[in-house]
């Protein structure tokens, strides 16, 4: 149980002139709103510019994988992260969403020329799903931030 977002900052590459498009489902707000903002301040902390992000929202987590895929159409970005969260409930649900979302993006890094970066949390309750968008064990947008610019840089 450690902060998952710690990581060495000089073994992130400059994203100045990078550009970038996150994909984040309106679905669990308080969860992905946390994690954009995430993802934002890390990808801006290494010289992203705010011009150079593009924010589009989705209804929901399975919707990411065809958000993500009309932001790869476009020549102009460098990397494509995802965001969502799925938090488990009483039917199988949860199972069908997390393996789609899953399977769907690794199909578009199979076929895409840009990366995808993937940031869905899937978790058994809101408590495990706040700890990873800020809380005691970090916030996947700043990790996803941080495998964009290494994966645009690949």
């Amino acid at each position: 149980m450690h902060n998952l977002s710690d990581y060495d900052f000089k073994s992130v590459p400059d994203a100045s002139n990078m550009n970038f498009a996150i994909v984040v489902a309106e679905w669990n707000q308080e969860v992905t709103g946390a994690l954009l903002n995430g993802a934002l301040t890390t990808l801006e902390k290494h010289g992203a510019l705010p011009e150079n992000i593009r924010v589009k929202t989705v209804p929901g987590s399975f919707e990411l994988i065809y958000g993500a895929h009309q932001m790869t159409l476009n020549d102009i970005y460098d990397a494509v992260i995802v965001l969502g969260c799925v938090i488990r409930g009483d039917t199988p649900h949860f199972d069908y969403i997390c393996q789609g979302v899953t399977q769907g993006i690794a199909q578009l890094n199979l076929t895409s020329n840009i990366p995808v970066i993937y940031g869905l949390l899937t978790c058994e309750n809101l408590q495990q799903a706040l700890d990873r968008c800020g809380g005691k064990l970090g916030n996947k947008g700043d990790e996803c931030a941080i495998d964009a610019i290494k994966m645009a840089k690949f």
